[in-house]
């Protein structure tokens, strides 16, 4: 099933770095950014996760909770947050489940070999748990603008 604009966005639930359970009815009354991203710890998803970390403050005050999602394992998960000082959840998707859900596992192609893989998406999930706005085309070095547009 393929997301839009304008649709309830999955009742998700997964867990943090900390093993924490994380679920969409944790940010009712809130805006969410939900950010789907390949690995940790690599080029695009450092630039992105960074570019989070520093306007993570101007998040906050437009009312604007973050939340980062990638099928690498909590272990993995602690590692990057700890490197880069990311002050926002990962949730550990390692059966892919919520990635099922939002449709961001998808079968990807480099040099001519097709694979599954992560297809990096943002939700913007607004209060009442409907999606506000889907960016496809995540621009890793400035998506806090593109959020905030």
């Amino acid at each position: 099933m393929k997301l839009e604009q304008g649709s309830k966005a999955p009742s998700f639930k997964g867990k943090d770095q900390n093993g924490n359970s994380i679920s969409l009815s944790d940010f009712k009354g809130k805006k969410l950014v939900l950010y789907f991203y390949p690995k940790d710890d690599t080029p695009g998803c450092t630039k992105e996760a960074c570019n989070l970390r520093d306007n993570y403050d101007l998040m906050l005050s437009k009312g604007y909770a973050v939340v980062g999602i990638s099928s690498d394992d909590e272990k993995s998960h602690i590692k990057f947050i700890n490197k880069y000082n990311l002050p926002f959840p990962l949730i550990a998707d390692t059966d892919k489940t919520i990635h099922e859900q939002f449709g961001t596992w998808v079968e990807k192609s480099m040099y001519g070999r097709k694979y599954m893989g992560t297809a990096r998406t943002t939700f913007i999930i607004n209060e009442k748990g409907i999606i506000e706005e889907i960016i496809d085309a995540v621009k890793t070095d400035n998506h806090v603008a593109q959020i905030l547009k």
